[in-house]
């Protein structure tokens, strides 16, 4: 009796050992269709770059609409000093007219991707110059800053659906007099 158990026990640890290690072959199949499905960092942040070069040619060339391609229908765009730009079509609105009243160079480097999934996040470096045509309400513009950009793959395209950028450029303020006070 003591030998038949003995000889289960054996069996019963096997056929778990063997569970086990099926298991654990499971695991790395599924760790490589991951990977095999997944982007690595550093290819989205290929990706993300050559989107930028192109971004920094149409605002130049002033061609919003392929701009706008590249960020969500929800997007949500937060300029500094004014109010967000809440969806892709309120995007081309603004910046059509924008682009109406002068030129807009951007320089943008990407410093960092992190990416989990469909999202990834992009911390940059901007530069702007903008050259006003004439008549335009805004003055010639020199400014340069850090940008964080939320991406999400839709399908097999990578969009923004979240850009942020912060300038280092101190805000001029009116200078007001202070004898009158």
């Amino acid at each position: 009796m003591k030998t038949l158990k003995s000889i289960l026990c054996l069996l019963l640890l096997s056929i778990l050992i063997s569970c086990d290690q099926n298991k654990e072959a499971d695991d790395i199949d599924d760790i490589d269709d991951m990977a095999e499905t997944e982007q690595s960092e550093a290819e989205i942040q290929r990706i993300i770059e050559e989107k930028n070069a192109k971004l920094q040619a149409w605002y130049k060339s002033g061609d919003i609409d392929s701009v706008a391609q590249h960020f969500a229908e929800n997007t949500i765009q937060m300029p500094p000093n004014m109010t967000p730009l809440r969806g892709r079509e309120n995007f081309k609105e603004v910046w059509k007219q924008n682009v109406a009243v002068g030129d807009w160079d951007f320089q943008l480097i990407t410093q960092e991707v992190r990416a989990c999934g469909n999202l990834a996040t992009e911390l940059g470096k901007y530069t702007l110059k903008f050259t006003p045509k004439e008549g335009s309400p805004i003055p010639v513009m020199n400014d340069s800053g850090n940008y964080v950009v939320l991406w999400e793959k839709f399908g097999d395209d990578w969009q923004i659906v979240w850009d942020a950028p912060v300038s280092e450029k101190e805000l001029q303020l009116p200078v007001t007099d202070s004898t009158s006070m």
